[in-house]
């Protein structure tokens, strides 16, 4: 069964089921979450665990072998297995099968990578009443200031609209910075301060911002293009690849190019979703609804020869800065025309 992570807690001071399955790249959501599950099976007698890091060609009989054996120093037993890649064929049979007869003794915690819930043993655990699914969504930009805000309230303190804009960008993309940040400030602020202002952040908050290549795109997508190009300054100080960044821009410019072709021909946008290939899956479909209409098909088309340039320029077939190209190929895609690119002119 499903169980979202604002339920979790309830859940645990209701009951304990069988199998915990905590899924996600959210890493330390996902850590919180297997914590919150250890805490409460401890509470209730669970003081004995063992733990397993799932590798290729892992032995999988380990899990009855350990399941049908008596434990020599508790009563009850945790068994972790940690799963290195999301990847696990008809190997999701071990846990089908120990559901069959879970021993009364042991409790189960599986933690895995973005599981694909369409697989076909996902779907029958899903729909176990032994199992409980907890699926980890990462926090995305828009929801991080309201959740610093909530983890800072936890501690009792409070946070100014500036200071929590700039925390904001210092910590963007990196979830575990940002809470290992909040408990530093909670150590750090003076014993009778409450509330976090613009100095405390600027002395005691280090800019751990870390950027992903998805993220980008979906910036320039909505249109910001200031977030966009500081976004791309950071991939490159983390040393991202140039010819990924381009590969990700150009495939969402042949989508918006086909969406443009498509609405030209008197096709509804909602339908033309679901005839670029591949789709625009529903999540992203207002990014898109938002950024099709900035420019023409053709327009779109020349974006995508620009593309071209900056792949001739990444492999030194061309004189330019690749970076620079991505840039003014942000640029563009949210919306503006910089001054070292006229091609939409």
């Amino acid at each position: 069964m499903k169980l979202n992570l604002n339920q979790l807690s309830q859940h645990l001071t209701a009951h304990l089921s069988p199998l915990y399955i905590v899924t996600g790249d959210e890493v330390l959501l996902s850590m919180e979450a297997e914590d919150c599950i250890r805490k409460a099976a401890r509470a209730s007698g669970y003081s004995e665990r063992q733990l397993f890091n799932v590798e290729a060609n892992f032995d999988w009989s380990v899990l009855y072998d350990q399941a049908a054996s008596m434990s020599l120093f508790a009563e009850k037993r945790i068994f972790e297995f940690r799963l290195k890649s999301a990847s696990l064929s008809d190997k999701g049979q071990a846990f089908l099968d120990y559901l069959q007869n879970p021993p009364e003794d042991t409790l189960l915690i599986i933690s895995a990578p973005k599981l694909d819930v369409k697989t076909k043993w996902v779907k029958t655990l899903l729909e176990s009443s032994l199992c409980q699914f907890i699926q980890i969504w990462p926090v995305e930009v828009a929801q991080l200031p309201q959740w610093i805000k909530q983890r800072l309230a936890l501690l009792g303190l409070s946070i100014m609209p500036d200071a929590l804009e700039l925390f904001t960008l210092r910590v963007e993309g990196n979830l575990l910075a940002a809470a290992q940040e909040i408990e530093k400030l909670k150590l750090l602020m003076e014993t009778n301060e409450t509330v976090v202002n613009l100095d405390h952040i600027q002395a005691m908050v280090v800019d751990s911002a870390r950027f992903d290549i998805f993220g980008l795109v979906d910036v320039a997508l909505q249109g910001d293009a200031a977030h966009s190009l500081r976004m791309l300054q950071g991939l490159k100080s983390e040393g991202a690849a140039e010819t990924l960044i381009l590969w990700t821009l150009t495939k969402e410019l042949r989508a918006l190019m086909t969406l443009a072709q498509l609405t030209d021909q008197g096709i509804p946008l909602q339908k033309a979703f679901g005839q670029v290939r591949p789709p625009i899956w529903s999540k992203r479909q207002a990014l898109f609804q938002q950024a099709v209409s900035r420019y023409t098909a053709n327009q779109w088309g020349k974006l995508l020869i620009k593309a071209q340039q900056v792949d001739a320029q990444i492999k030194g077939q061309a004189s330019g800065d690749c970076w620079e190209g991505l840039a003014d190929m942000l640029l563009n895609i949210a919306g503006l025309s910089s001054g070292l690119d006229r091609a939409l002119s």
